[in-house]
């Protein structure tokens, strides 16, 4: 639609990322759309979306900290497959620790979600898989919400894209993702980015474990 100089924004054709996987014993909904901790590594969320490139499209896997909503792993890749889920995990475990007991770690239904791989490494580092149904956003609201402002802000943004490769929206979401995780300010939050919440957080109970950067 287009008058008077304003011209309405086009839906993209919808690329389904959640293909469930109807022979496989799904993990119960340990969250019940409760998407919050009241500390760091309590609650993660994980999701995949889909940017199109020049030379195709691309996949991407958010791993997000319900706490602070700090972005703990992602994966930006050419398929949906297990093994882009499980770099992004160990991502995560490189930035929060080797063993995290007591983590849970929710998702939708999709396939790569309740793959035996992903289970197992999840059991690695001592957390609980947790899965949502298949096609309610509202069962991964807060992974759905970071998707939607990663896609506003980076892929439909003023100032960037279309990207010709896929190497190239890698590169572009790993400076989204530190701005993401140290700069922007979230409503949630106070209006003070992820790392200085979890900052504030790490001083107010005496610890000296703070977080510098985007590790």
């Amino acid at each position: 639609m287009r008058a008077a100089g304003i011209e309405g924004v086009r839906r993209s054709k919808k690329v389904r990322t959640t293909q469930p996987d109807t022979g496989v014993a799904r993990h119960p909904d340990l969250v019940d759309r409760n998407f919050t901790a009241t500390a760091p590594n309590q609650l993660w969320v994980t999701d995949l979306t889909f940017v199109a490139t020049w030379a195709g499209v691309a996949y991407v896997c958010f791993i997000i900290d319900a706490f602070s909503r700090m972005i703990v792993g992602w994966r930006v890749a050419s398929h949906m497959r297990t093994p882009m889920v499980l770099d992004a995990i160990e991502m995560a475990r490189w930035s929060r620790g080797a063993t995290l007991p007591g983590l849970g770690c929710h998702s939708d239904a999709g396939s790569q979600f309740t793959s035996v791989r992903y289970g197992e490494r999840l059991a690695e580092i001592d957390a609980t898989p947790s899965i949502g149904s298949v096609g309610d956003s509202f069962d991964n609201a807060l992974a759905e919400t970071v998707n939607s402002y990663y896609k506003t802000e980076l892929v439909r943004g003023p100032n960037h894209g279309p990207w010709k490769t896929i190497e190239d929206l890698e590169l572009a979401t790993l400076g989204w993702v530190h701005w993401h995780n140290t700069e922007r300010l979230h409503d949630y939050l106070d209006h003070v980015p992820p790392l200085e919440y979890e900052n504030t957080y790490y001083t107010a109970i005496g610890t000296t474990d703070v977080l510098v950067g985007n590790r």
